[in-house]
């Protein structure tokens, strides 16, 4: 696999996993758009997905790995979120006491780091036959459209 390849899987994952774990312990996620519920997030989930397949034009196959993609993903958050209902607090609760839990933030960080290693063979090789199953000129715009949005929130920076 080519080196930028490894590199851009390796963002892709990485910024869905951080976006994933700050929209989970962020408190005013709710303001703009209303609770993430699971309607609303298949909801976004398939405005997303039908925005990528008209931009880039994709055939009938490709939207399948696209949304095969887009399972993969969605599961790895789920892994990476856990069990806890309300992954927030879990955070307050390493702050309760009088000192930082520093085991209990040592145990949330090593959950997570396990979460992603065990995921990650699937999402890379989701990615890659999305990736793969584009034409040259659609790996192009993905490219291009990479290029464009650099920064935070497409902010150029």
């Amino acid at each position: 696999m080519q080196p930028w390849i490894k590199k851009t899987l390796f963002a892709l994952l990485g910024a869905s996993l951080l976006a994933g774990s700050l929209s989970a312990c962020s408190s005013g996620h709710g303001w703009r758009h209303g609770e993430m519920d699971g309607q609303r997030m298949t909801e976004m989930r398939g405005k997303a997905l039908e925005r990528v397949g008209s931009k880039l034009a994709l055939d009938a196959a490709q939207k399948q790995k696209l949304e095969q993609l887009a399972d993969t993903l969605q599961a790895q958050r789920k892994a990476f979120l856990g069990d806890a209902a309300r992954p927030r607090e879990a955070l307050q609760a390493l702050v309760a006491g009088a000192t930082f839990d520093r085991a209990g933030a040592q145990a949330l960080v090593e959950a997570k780091v396990r979460a992603v290693q065990a995921g990650s063979p699937e999402v890379i090789a989701a990615m890659g036959d999305f990736y793969d199953s584009l034409r040259p000129e659609q790996q192009n715009q993905v490219r291009e459209m990479m290029a464009k949005r650099r920064g935070w929130m497409g902010r150029r920076g």
